[in-house]
């Protein structure tokens, strides 16, 4: 494993760590990236340490002590130096009793960047960052925008914490409902940037969706996002061809998906549906659902998933979802009546909208405005193996 794996994997548990104990978001990230810049320097020649993670940790703990002698002009900084330096060991085998609901320390701190003072996209963005290590391009991907934007958005945020003061604390059982949907949109946006080509991040979505289940139990969107992603993730065995090429839904070996976590996925879905409190989240695993008992995507219930669908447009509407639900219009009733549907969407920006498009020109016979919505597809995906599933197609 190379230090670059171990970035990806450690980097959001060393800055969740860090900040508990150093107490400022800022100066937690700064140090996790000086430690791994330490690595890259040291593990080449020295080798890995025995604990990696363990090293991080203590390395970047040891360079917010030297940051905080350095940037001291005042008694209160030389103090918080003194402080750490007499602190016991941060290690991820050494967690520190405390009082509160939420203990694991990469939730707590979602629950942190996840405050009401923050506009949503901004605590959502914000955590990407410090918990998925995602850098700004990726994060903005996410979001559609700019790159440039994106890194306004968080510099703002981290400005706002830091002017306003907002502290880095375990939240009392009180907050924790007016924060849960931002949260969940992050541990969401987590899975899906890991969707593709991160499964390290699904996994760690997964987990922390399972925490906030034991934590919230009464709380169906908490369920509803557990299922979602397991539904979605049962699907992982067969997305991907033995050389990493994308496979498409239609074009999918069904009996390698996961059955123990279809299983799950829709335990929690009937479990949602005898609440009856529907909300996007349930929604969506219920889409999912349908989709996961279907033996093929010709057997698969459209007049189901398209009564779905318009239930979430009337609860979460975005062109997203109604792209979404043309695609199975199309399945339903043909491309000749989900097209127009995609047309009339603004979406021009998003490479699926185009690929969508493409496949339904196609399906028409318009062989070249087909070809032409491929390529805009291509121009806008944004990782290899999309960019090499669109190349396929477009040589069909």
């Amino acid at each position: 494993m190379n230090v670059e794996e171990i970035f990806r994997r450690e980097y959001g548990r060393a800055v969740a760590v860090l900040v508990r104990t150093v107490g400022d978001i800022g100066l937690a990230e700064e140090s996790v990236q000086d430690a791994f810049v330490e690595a890259v320097r040291r593990w080449p020649e020295d080798g890995l340490p025995p604990s990696p993670a363990g090293w991080l940790i203590t390395t970047a703990r040891n360079r917010a002590v030297d940051r905080l002698r350095r940037e001291s002009t005042r008694e209160e900084r030389h103090q918080q130096a003194l402080l750490l330096l007499s602190a016991p060991s941060t290690a991820p085998s050494t967690e520190r009793s405390e009082e509160g609901p939420v203990r694991d320390d990469r939730l707590r701190l979602i629950f942190t960047c996840c405050h009401p003072a923050l506009a949503l996209g901004v605590r959502v963005a914000l955590t990407l960052r410090l918990l998925g290590g995602l850098t700004t391009a990726e994060i903005a991907r996410a979001f559609l925008v700019p790159g440039p934007t994106m890194a306004q958005r968080l510099v703002r945020a981290k400005n706002k914490i830091r002017d306003a003061g907002i502290p880095y604390r375990v939240p009392d059982d009180a907050d924790l409902p007016a924060r849960l949907s931002g949260v969940l949109a992050v541990v969401y946006l987590i899975f899906t940037e890991g969707h593709l080509h991160r499964p390290d991040l699904s996994a760690e979505a997964i987990r922390l969706g399972r925490l906030l289940a034991e934590l919230m139990p009464d709380e169906p969107e908490v369920l509803g996002l557990l299922a979602l992603m397991l539904l979605s993730e049962s699907r992982r065995p067969a997305r991907n061809t033995e050389t990493g090429e994308l496979v498409l839904l239609a074009d999918q070996d069904r009996a390698r998906w996961n059955q123990t976590m279809i299983a799950e996925g829709q335990t929690l879905v009937r479990a949602c549906l005898r609440r009856d409190q529907p909300g996007p989240y349930q929604i969506q695993a219920a889409i999912n659902a349908v989709h996961s008992a279907a033996p093929s995507t010709v057997e698969t219930d459209w007049a189901q998933v398209i009564a779905l669908y318009d239930q979430l447009m009337a609860v979460a509407p975005t062109p997203v979802v109604a792209l979404n639900r043309a695609v199975a219009v199309a399945e339903l009733s043909g491309p000749a009546e989900a097209l127009p549907l995609v047309d009339s969407l603004d979406l021009d920006r998003y490479h699926l909208y185009h690929s969508v498009r493409a496949n339904l020109l196609r399906r028409l016979g318009r062989a070249s405005e087909a070809t032409a919505a491929y390529e805009k597809a291509l121009a806008k995906a944004a990782n290899t193996a999309e960019r090499n599933l669109l190349r396929r197609l477009l040589d069909l």
